[in-house]
């Protein structure tokens, strides 16, 4: 198949899969005249991919994913260590997530959002640190 129909079965976009070539993150079979040549393993690479992506893991981090995937005598200790400290990054960057919230929402509470030019969500965002 092409790029166009891994596009589709894959859910990842052409440019994407062309960006995944780019980086040494994928790679497709080329045919004789250069094009490149998708069947079912680089279709289930680029799932794999787009799973790992949906899941927010950095792209370092797909890569070892995929290696371990590959890899029939890896010890899935590995893979749970890899997920668990991504959990970890989730769960920090959702506590961080949340005091940005708190702060907005406080901020606004005290905006009066009326045709005055006194705004203290403005006001913060210039204050000095």
């Amino acid at each position: 198949m092409n790029i166009g129909d891994a596009a589709a079965a894959s859910g990842v976009s052409a440019k994407m899969i062309r960006h995944y070539e780019a980086i040494g993150l994928f790679a497709a079979a080329r045919s004789a005249n250069g094009y490149r040549v998708y069947g079912d393993r680089e279709v289930a690479v680029l799932r794999f991919i787009r799973h790992s992506r949906d899941l927010g893991f950095p792209l370092e981090d797909v890569r070892r994913l995929l290696g371990l995937w590959h890899d029939r005598r890896r010890a899935s200790a590995e893979v749970k260590k890899l997920a668990l400290a991504h959990v970890a990054a989730l769960e920090t960057k959702a506590h961080s997530l949340h005091a940005m919230a708190a702060s907005l929402r406080h901020l606004a509470a005290n905006c009066h959002g009326d045709a005055r030019p006194d705004c203290p969500i403005l006001d913060d965002l210039a204050r000095k640190e």
